[in-house]
């Protein structure tokens, strides 16, 4: 089983910052990658940034110079540093893990968080 707890976010100002947190409870499976996406109301689901267990990133091109992803995915934690907050970052924020379970190795399963609100508003 794997169980993702996000925290940090809120209500701030454009231009403000945020820092989200996700930490992962795992049994018996093995976290490659952790990230986040996003959803706005009437949109899709997107992927902000993801990060690997050997260090690989993907930063979505909407956020690049804004947020940084940072973790330990051996320690299967992963944060997300949000600066220079726009109105259309407003969204749920969701934590994902990918990763396999030590029984199956060859067969990936991911697990979401349930999610945690950002709004950007003045």
């Amino acid at each position: 089983q794997v169980q993702l707890v996000e925290s940090g976010g809120g209500l701030v100002q454009p231009g403000g910052s945020l820092r989200l947190s996700c930490v992962a409870s795992v049994r018996a499976f093995e976290i490659n990658v952790m990230g986040w996406y996003r959803q706005a109301p009437g949109k899709q689901r997107e992927l902000v940034a993801s990060i690997s267990s050997g260090g690989g990133m993907n930063i979505a091109d909407s956020v690049k110079g804004r947020f940084t992803i940072s973790g330990n995915i051996a320690g299967n934690m992963v944060f997300l540093q949000m600066n220079r907050l726009k109105p259309e970052d407003t969204a749920v924020y969701y934590c994902n893990a990918l990763g396999s379970y030590y029984a199956s190795p060859s067969h990936d399963y991911d697990y979401w968080g349930q999610g945690t609100q950002v709004t950007v508003s003045s």
